[in-house]
């Protein structure tokens, strides 16, 4: 991830956030990697959508976060699951 865009990112979210905050993250990944995502949040519950071919599953969580740094470092853990796209 380039470090000037994660630099903004965060700045953007520090803007419209007051730390601590409820964040939603949203993933979509090709079917079968929805286990890979889940590992990244123990504890949480996440909500599932398969598409309508079945290709791809959507993943939502809402997890308390204590900062902007916080909310990246999940984002750059997550990159490295193959095929994965961010919301």
């Amino acid at each position: 991830m380039d470090a000037n865009w994660l630099a903004n990112f965060g700045e953007k979210l520090d803007t419209h956030y007051a730390w601590p905050a409820l964040y939603t993250f949203k993933f979509i990944v090709p079917t079968g990697k929805e286990e890979e995502v889940k590992n990244l949040f123990p504890n949480h519950t996440t909500s599932e959508k398969l598409s309508k071919n079945g290709k791809y599953t959507s993943i939502t969580i809402n997890m308390m976060m204590h900062s902007s740094d916080a909310v990246i470092n999940v984002y750059q853990a997550a990159s490295v699951i193959e095929g994965i796209l961010a919301l």
